[in-house]
């Protein structure tokens, strides 16, 4: 989608035309597949590395475009958020030292970008969502200010006709409601693609659909999201949700999300996948069209299929098909969409090497996998490893297995071997899968996120607790470390400045409310007995109305006959609030000033935390 200029589907006056682009391209697919046209007999690897840009608060920066603009490259390209950069590697044949190749190609991008966005008071994070992310980073502001962004944004919101929700339940909940794809943003994965022989298809992506869960369990990178402890790779979750059409209905509705694993098993041809797609989801975007696919066949020329490409651009498969071309010949390949970004690129390369082991490594025994295992265990396989990680039980080959056997016993050594028996240098093979089986025997990057935020947290904010730890993935990052050697942070690897440091930095965002139609005596005997000094009094409309106070609480107590009334009539209405953003000094002047104890904070009329002068 990058290299077109696009424009909404729906009500464009050329919708017929781009629907038959689209049939068209279909047709020659299917041309391309009877005149066996496909480059076959070579297997080729390539990267896509998306990354943070930070600001020295450890912050979402702003500064992408600027940065992509004086690296002048046509190896990286912008992504939907200000913060986000992408690295496109050259593919490499699967072959040699093709990962170490690999490795050190994505290191001399890197480092280009560091020194680049150094003069920006930057620096580059590795990582699956940057724990940084607050719901002000979520606004249109932080989007890339490129149509095709903006073109994307609408037409979901059209088609859904209702705001972005937002749920997703692990040991913590987060609910949001937003106006936009932004949560697509907080998502930053280093995608693997994989050439495939086009004659094997169902086989090859049916095999790649049944790895995917073990495969994931061992890479999961993204265990928060606004310091709340979701899945081991929320990732899963959020981009499926932050990209969903389809609005919440009494209507029943069948229509699959347009991020997800598949409901089946892959049946016929590349030509039949394709065409399953186009019938289960709504194209959204067109673009010109110089010619169609037929007539460039018919001249000779690879035709483009820039009508299915752009379709399959909005098609979020976890395993993605992609049609492609290369030295003047058209290719099949396998994306893999679900590896995060880092910990460290040494354990990306190793994610990458695991899964394309697996890939090649496929036991005659697993041939005709559908025939073998059940489509829905598979499915579930996946989702179990989004959520548990390493602490995952999988359901292989007919028995329950955990992630730890099924990979150090099985999976590993299916892995060496599909790797060797593409002539791979046994060094590198070696090297990377070692990070494998170590990260199998200790922890991968969720769980030492998690570690390490529980650890801050008995000292720290959540707000100060996210940049410590954040601080001390880039501290790790640098040195080079695999995961499996990283130590929990310390507490000293970033201090936030006084003067810098405002509300949201120090308030409290679990509090205990009520309704301004609650029982008096309930509520004050719940201060009574927590020993809670401030409830904020909420409307019907969930907004801020009033406020009680400890010293409320022993003047009305003596009073009896206020007991029986409701909270409103006694509650406190004349409110003097603050905001997140507020510089701390701010507040406690507030405070001292007004000869209060406690300051609401507010977001228009909701109430988002409280800062009391304990917490100053």
């Amino acid at each position: 989608m990058g290299e077109l200029q696009v424009e909404k589907l729906l009500g464009n006056p050329d919708k017929i035309q781009y629907i038959n682009q689209l049939i068209k391209d279909i047709h020659a697919l299917e041309k391309l597949l009877e005149n066996d046209t496909f480059e076959k007999n070579v297997t080729r690897i390539g990267v896509e590395q998306e990354f943070c840009l930070v600001n020295k608060h450890w912050e979402p920066s702003d500064k992408a475009l600027e940065i992509l603009k004086e690296l002048d490259n046509n190896y990286f390209t912008s992504e939907l958020a200000l913060y986000n950069l992408e690295i496109n590697l050259d593919p490499l044949e699967l072959k040699g030292a093709c990962f170490s190749e690999l490795h050190q190609n994505l290191k001399t991008n890197l480092e280009k970008v560091k020194e680049v966005a150094e003069k920006y008071g930057n620096k580059v994070m590795l990582t699956g969502i940057l724990p940084t992310i607050e719901t002000q980073h979520l606004q249109l502001e932080y989007m890339t200010p490129l149509k095709r962004y903006k073109v994307l944004n609408e037409a979901i919101k059209d088609i859904r006709n209702d705001d972005i929700e937002l749920h997703i339940k692990g040991v913590d909940e987060l609910n949001l409601k937003h106006d936009s794809i932004l949560y697509e943003g907080c998502n930053t994965s280093f995608q693997a693609h994989l050439q495939i022989d086009p004659d094997d298809f169902a086989n090859t992506y049916n095999w790649a659909q049944a790895i995917a869960g073990p495969v994931l369990s061992i890479c999961t990178n993204s265990p928060m999201l606004m310091g709340r402890e979701l899945w081991e790779e929320t990732r899963i979750a959020l981009f499926a949700q932050s990209v969903d059409t389809r609005a919440s209905t009494f209507i029943l509705n069948e229509k699959e999300a347009r991020v997800g694993f598949g409901n089946g098993w892959a049946k016929g041809s590349v030509a039949d996948f394709f065409k399953d797609s186009v019938i289960r989801f709504r194209s959204l975007l067109t673009t010109s069209f110089d010619s169609d696919s037929l007539a460039e066949i018919e001249a000779g020329e690879v035709p483009r299929l820039k009508a299915l490409k752009l379709h399959n651009g909005t098609v979020y498969k976890w395993n993605r098909l992609c049609y492609g071309t290369n030295e003047g010949l058209p290719h099949i390949r396998i994306e893999n969409r679900y590896l995060p970004s880092g910990p460290t690129t040494e354990d990306e390369i190793a994610n990458m090497m695991l899964w394309a082991g697996l890939m090649m490594g496929r036991p005659k025994t697993f041939d005709d996998i559908h025939t073998k295992m059940d489509f829905k265990d598979v499915k579930g396989n996946f989702f179990n490893a989004a959520r548990y990680g390493m602490a995952a039980q999988f359901y292989w080959d007919g028995e329950r297995i955990s992630s730890h056997d099924l990979l150090l016993d099985h999976l590993l050594p299916m892995a060496f071997r599909g790797l060797y028996s593409m002539k791979v240098e046994p060094a590198d093979a070696e090297r990377y899968l070692s990070v494998i089986e170590r990260r199998i025997r200790s922890k991968n990057g969720s769980r030492w996120m998690v570690e390490g935020f529980r650890k801050l947290k008995k000292d720290y904010k959540t707000p100060d607790a996210l940049k410590i730890l954040t601080a001390t993935m880039y501290e790790r990052q640098e040195k080079g470390y695999d995961i499996d050697a990283w130590q929990l942070p310390r507490g000293d690897e970033y201090r936030t400045r006084k003067k810098n440091r405002t509300v949201g930095d120090i308030m409290s965002t679990k509090i205990i409310t009520a309704q301004q139609s609650d029982s008096a005596e309930l509520v004050l005997r719940m201060m009574q007995w927590k020993n809670i000094h401030h409830v904020p009094i909420l409307n019907p409309n969930m907004d801020l109305c009033g406020l009680l106070t400890w010293t409320d609480v022993g003047h009305f107590l003596d009073e009896p006959e206020k007991l029986e009334e409701r909270i409103e009539s006694i509650m406190e209405r004349d409110l003097i609030t603050t905001t997140a953003d507020t510089p701390l000094k701010e507040a406690k002047r507030t405070i001292k000033s007004n000869q209060i104890n406690c300051l609401p904070v507010v977001k228009g009329k909701k109430l988002i935390g409280i800062i009391t002068s304990n917490d100053l």
